[in-house]
């Protein structure tokens, strides 16, 4: 009986190779426009800038609820914020150490707070964490500055009264002159900032955060330069 003849192995490997490179070229013709948008996307989101939208109504009557925003990030790369520009930072509960010291769990990682602010995956109810959260605030005071804020949110600077003509809704005082808002007077540490919303009766702001007052530069995601939404309101903001 005649045995039939092995297969050459050169033969052997270069079917291999054509079955594997078939096999990736299907997975890149589906895969690959997801992979390149994804990482472009992740790229220019956390390097150059980002789209973000308003929900609620602290910064009114400057940003109202659901406008949409460019928040650049290359000008933070280059100097420290200044009074009276507007920032996107990391939620105060990732960095004030009294919101850390009462949470019942870790702190979420980068990757998991990156992942839950992509489009339709922050839409998931209870997936999100409150330490992912992004805040919006306007920059009142710098390093060095010393700052008052009275019961009414009025903004005195190295002791001068700051003409905020942004600033619409002031706290309410009672008969006895006392204001529905927090005081506060303190010097701003090196590497910090204060913020403030400008609807000075409905914001949770420095005033309020129990662990300090202050945003550390680190925490700041960028600068709120433009409106893109809605049509009838597109413009710088100021």
């Amino acid at each position: 009986m005649l045995k039939k003849k092995a297969s050459n192995p050169q033969q052997i490997s270069h079917v291999l190779n054509q079955a594997m490179a078939q096999r990736f070229f299907a997975f890149w013709d589906f895969w690959g426009p997801v992979i390149i948008t994804f990482t472009l996307y992740l790229g220019i989101r956390n390097y150059l800038a980002e789209a973000r939208y308003i929900p609620s109504g602290s910064m009114l009557p400057t940003l109202e609820i659901n406008d949409r925003l460019v928040i650049e990030k290359l000008t933070f790369r280059r100097r420290p914020p200044k009074r009276g520009e507007i920032v996107v930072f990391n939620s105060p509960f990732s960095f004030d150490q009294k919101l850390i010291s009462e949470r019942s769990t870790q702190l979420p990682s980068t990757l998991k707070c990156t992942l839950l602010s992509l489009p339709l995956i922050n839409l998931i109810p209870g997936l999100g964490d409150p330490a992912c959260d992004a805040y919006i605030k306007r920059v009142v005071a710098v390093a060095g500055d010393e700052v008052f804020v009275g019961f009414q949110g009025e903004l005195f600077v190295n002791s001068q009264l700051v003409n905020e003509p942004y600033v619409e809704r002031f706290c309410t005082l009672s008969a006895n002159n006392l204001g529905n808002c927090k005081s506060l007077r303190a010097k701003v540490p090196e590497g910090h900032v204060f913020v403030l919303g400008d609807n000075r009766r409905n914001s949770w702001d420095g005033r309020f955060w129990p662990g300090s007052q202050f945003l550390p530069h680190k925490e700041i995601i960028g600068r709120a330069t433009w409106r893109f939404w809605p049509i009838n309101r597109i413009g710088g903001l100021r």
